[in-house]
């Protein structure tokens, strides 16, 4: 009996060449970056989200209740009837003063904290461990793996300080006048505008450098806080000598933001940078 010849590339023998090998798997795009980052650090990412949600909903209670409660109370001898007198007992931790001046503290240093993610978990932590390298043999270069852990991290961290930078603009805008404060200070200056996500982002980039730089965890984390915290104290010596040819808040709040997202810029470029050099 003639045997049946056998189809092209049937029982070839591995290796032998008839058949075509598999070629190499595609890097993962930002989507999957994005996935890789949500499943790391879904923790951080909650803490954040959390921390947005409740500043947010912390400004808008100014707003909407404290302040209309003051107001009534500094007017009550002109315009409210004795008889229905507001309780105009004071507390210095519902005041809307107190409560808008410690948001703002709080968010003129919220990039510390971003930096100090960044630089021990988000880079420094997969470079001590060995999962960076591991990811770089088998599915993605080095300056892809980077650009998708910058990338996916930055969106929710300047979705959240774009949020919270318009929620607090337009609260302290509505009620300036009740609110014993001037936009001239950082912790109103810093967090009316898009100062405030430029910082975050500046925090992101100076904690993937150091995380780039130092390749272990808690080293990564503690210089990068301290190197943001060192900017962003010295960063109202450096707009000083801007208020006098700009005048007028935005004009130095978009000067300001353009410096910070300058710095932002070189902080990224000096990790590509040391990554290459480091991965050649």
């Amino acid at each position: 009996m003639t045997a049946l010849p056998a189809a092209p590339g049937s029982g070839s023998a591995p290796g032998s060449g008839s058949g075509s090998a598999p070629g190499p798997a595609p890097a993962p795009g930002p989507a999957a970056a994005y996935r890789s980052l949500h499943r790391l650090h879904r923790p951080a990412l909650l803490v954040w989200a959390a921390f947005v949600l409740l500043v947010t909903g912390w400004l808008l209670w100014v707003h909407f209740a404290e302040v209309p409660a003051e107001r009534a109370c500094h007017g009550f001898h002109y315009v409210t009837p004795a008889g229905d007198l507001p309780s105009c007992d004071y507390s210095a931790f519902t005041d809307a003063t107190n409560v808008v001046n410690f948001v703002g503290e709080a968010l003129t240093y919220s990039c510390v904290a971003v930096a100090a993610w960044a630089g021990g978990a988000l880079i420094g932590r997969e470079l001590e461990s060995g999962t960076a390298g591991l990811a770089w043999t088998q599915s993605v270069s080095p300056a892809r793996w980077l650009a998708g852990k910058l990338t996916a991290a930055a969106l929710p961290v300047a979705a959240g300080g774009g949020l919270l930078a318009a929620v607090f603009g337009w609260v302290w805008g509505s009620d300036q006048s009740q609110l014993v404060s001037s936009w001239t200070y950082d912790r109103v200056f810093i967090p009316h505008g898009p100062l405030l996500p430029a910082l975050l982002l500046l925090g992101l980039a100076a904690g993937a450098l150091a995380g780039l730089a130092l390749r272990r965890t808690l080293p990564a984390l503690g210089t990068a806080a301290a190197a943001t915290l060192v900017v962003r104290l010295y960063l109202r010596e450096a707009w000083k000598p801007l208020r006098g040819p700009l005048h007028g808040f935005w004009a130095l709040q978009l000067a300001a933001t353009a410096m910070v997202l300058a710095l932002a810029a070189a902080a990224t470029v000096g990790a590509f940078w040391l990554l290459r050099r480091r991965t050649r």
